[in-house]
């Protein structure tokens, strides 16, 4: 009988290894959600510095009695770039939507929206990311859903397209709106 050798037997258990953590992750409670400490709290301040040549993005915008959005982006982000025409959409709708652009040149972010036109009633401008980090943003894009009262009540990380905006933000926008 043929001994086996230990080089044999490595490969099929590293595999056998790489499928329970796989299956693991996939059948745990709700794996596409980060967690935000935010939900169900009043809404961090706002950046102090607007970008330039665009309303100021205020805490006021965020109390004022309507559901708003808190959009994180930046001019360099291509998701950012692929939700932009979603924004804009809703802009047109009547959804109040605040943008906080982080980790960001004034220029680069003056001239993205320049060319692609500003979905945003005040722009906040976070070159240090110091603002992001005080609402937990991990990577732009990122949307928070605010109530009239400035308490969030839902946070999406990842650009608004596809199933994901669909299935996750559209029913939470909804719910907040019939509140």
């Amino acid at each position: 009988m043929a001994k086996l050798s230990p080089m044999m037997i490595a490969p099929p258990l590293i595999f056998a290894a790489f499928v329970a953590l796989a299956a693991v992750g996939m059948y745990r409670d709700d794996p596409e959600g980060l967690p935000s400490t935010l939900v169900g709290q009043q809404a961090p301040a706002m950046p102090e510095a607007a970008l330039p040549g665009y309303p100021q993005a205020t805490d006021d915008m965020l109390r004022g009695g309507e559901v708003s959005l808190v959009n994180f982006w930046a001019s360099w982000c291509p998701p950012c770039r692929a939700e932009h025409p979603k924004l804009l959409e809703m802009q047109a709708e009547g959804m109040n939507i605040i943008g906080v652009n982080f980790k960001d040149t004034e220029k680069n972010a003056t001239a993205y929206l320049e060319d692609e036109k500003s979905p945003f009633a005040g722009v906040g401008f976070d070159p240090q990311g110091r603002v992001a980090i005080d609402w937990g943003v991990t990577a732009p894009p990122e949307t928070f859903i605010v109530g009239g009262d400035g308490t969030v009540l839902f946070r999406f990380a990842g650009p608004l397209v596809g199933s994901d905006y669909e299935q996750r933000f559209l029913p939470a926008l909804q719910d907040a709106l019939s509140r």
